[in-house]
């Protein structure tokens, strides 16, 4: 009897540990991503207010003649010249814009960085990977069930649905074109693209890693966006510019 009964008390003490675990990776954790969005939103408002007016000019970019390729979607300005505007590379850890879904009610402080550290703050830019609103293809990752999980419902988003980032050059709109299921391996969905993209990426299923949800979204507005689609025309040389 004494033996059954230590058996059942481990088993009740053991339940108990994952109850309290449990609790804490999908409450207590988003608490704690809460408070650090809101210390970093005050601090964001702080760098805009700080950087914005030592922006550096916009490089003009030469725009070369059209092909019969090119579509009639390209935007050149009457110069011939398209402008690439850039902003400094934020430190390791800090927090440098804002990522808006509308369609997903989301809103969230974005942070340098995709390690466990800074994940747990909010959305993280591969540092290796362009800046939002930047030419190139610009990879976002996030929780997806704890710290605050904000890429929670990206299975629900739908091609044609805005996502918006705002960094130091401004607010840049992209509109989804497509969502996928890959393998954790599966790195190529951060290699460069041209034109101007945005990848967000999370685990799949929910509560599992087994899987990666992916979604690619298009710069369609913003002050990159003359020359994303230039580029995409083929109306730039990316070897010099």
């Amino acid at each position: 009897m004494k033996a059954i009964k230590a058996i059942g008390w481990t088993m009740i003490g053991t339940g108990t540990l994952i109850l309290l675990f449990l609790a804490y990776q999908l409450v207590f954790t988003n608490f704690i991503t809460a408070r650090a969005q809101d210390a970093a939103a005050e601090q964001l408002d702080e760098r805009f207010d700080a950087l914005r007016q030592a922006l550096p000019e916009p490089e003009r970019v030469e725009v070369l003649p059209p092909t019969a390729e090119a579509t009639e979607d390209t935007t050149p300005d009457p110069e011939g010249e398209v402008a690439l505007f850039s902003e400094p590379a934020p430190e390791s850890g800090e927090e440098f814009g804002r990522l808006i879904v509308p369609a997903l009610d989301l809103e969230h402080i974005m942070f340098e960085g995709v390690d466990r550290v800074t994940l747990k703050n909010g959305p993280g830019h591969m540092p290796w990977t362009p800046l939002p609103g930047q030419p190139g293809n610009a990879v976002l990752s996030g929780h997806r069930t704890t710290y605050g999980a904000p890429f929670f419902n990206f299975d629900q988003l739908a091609a044609g649905d805005e996502i918006i980032v705002e960094t130091l050059l401004g607010s840049h709109t992209y509109a989804v074109r497509e969502s996928v299921i890959v393998k954790p391996t599966d790195v190529w969905v951060t290699e460069p693209k041209v034109g101007a993209w945005l990848t967000l990426t999370t685990c799949n299923p929910r509560f599992s890693a087994r899987e990666r949800l992916v979604v690619f979204a298009e710069l369609v507005d913003g002050p990159n966006f003359a020359y994303a689609q230039a580029a995409k025309d083929g109306l730039i040389d990316l070897v010099r510019a």
